[in-house]
């Protein structure tokens, strides 16, 4: 058994064509921006729910919609527009792809059940063999000695079956075709624990981003959960700080006055 402890990758990032909103907002709308000072000021994934939400209304500036004779300038009384009037439609655009690793499949099991606005990606144990079990164990039961240690024995048990049927299977060997490899380690899965560390690829939208940090981001969530959620949550306050600056952490988790944007 490999004591191991879970940490959150972003992994990718919503990326502008500048010179196309440039473009577009000259030619159909008549507005020209700083393309190139905006690039490197504001964050895309901002940047790109401003375009969409001021696409809406047309409210880019005065006057290019008569309903409109002012448009809020300051970015941050604009974001916060958006999250109290819950024009959350516009947080759908933005993607960031994360790694979720060393979690467990009890991790992986419920934060797949938050499948609107995401897309999942978990490595796969009907491939993926199992020869070192990495395990997660809160810091109360590593203090535990008798606990950990009977911990230990079983996962070291299960580690040694592993690897007693990859022999027996002869899945080493030069002649045994992938198929048979994919069948046999399929089967092998089924005697390992669901407290295993393993990988799992999410890509989320910002409005589901906000959905599963404000559900799973609690006091009263799975263990392992309260350890995963605050390390995904201070990686969007640095990523999109505008649209993530409204939260409060409180003993109970997150508190917010913008509930379901």
């Amino acid at each position: 058994m490999k004591l191991v402890t879970p940490s959150v990758y972003v992994v990718s990032r919503p990326q502008i064509d500048w010179p196309s909103i440039v473009r577009y907002l000259a030619d159909e709308v008549g507005v020209t921006i700083d393309w190139a000072g905006l690039r490197g000021e504001v964050p895309s994934g901002e940047a790109l729910i401003e375009f969409m939400a001021r696409l809406c209304y047309r409210s880019f500036e005065p006057g290019l919609n008569a309903n409109v004779t002012k448009v809020r300038e300051n970015r941050a009384d604009y974001f916060e527009n958006i999250l109290q009037s819950r024009h959350g439609s516009v947080l759908a655009h933005v993607h960031y792809s994360f790694v979720f690793h060393n979690v467990s499949r009890v991790f992986t099991h419920e934060v797949v059940r938050h499948s609107a606005g995401t897309d999942i990606s978990q490595e796969s144990l009907r491939y993926v063999r199992l020869d070192q079990i990495k395990f997660w164990l809160p810091q109360w039961a590593q203090d535990d000695r008798e606990l950990h240690d009977r911990c230990e024995h079983v996962i070291n048990m299960l580690e040694n079956y592993q690897k007693w049927m990859a022999e027996h299977f002869k899945l080493d060997d030069p002649g045994t075709p992938f198929a048979e490899k994919k069948h046999k380690t399929s089967f092998m899965r089924r005697f390992a624990p669901l407290g295993l560390a393993t990988s799992i690829g999410m890509t989320f939208n910002v409005r589901a981003l906000r959905h599963v940090i404000e559900t799973r981001y609690s006091g009263h969530a799975e263990e392992e959960m309260q350890v995963v959620m605050p390390l995904l949550f201070d990686i969007m306050k640095r990523e999109l700080p505008l649209l993530f600056n409204d939260y409060v952490v409180t003993p109970a988790g997150l508190e917010t006055p913008h509930r379901k944007v």
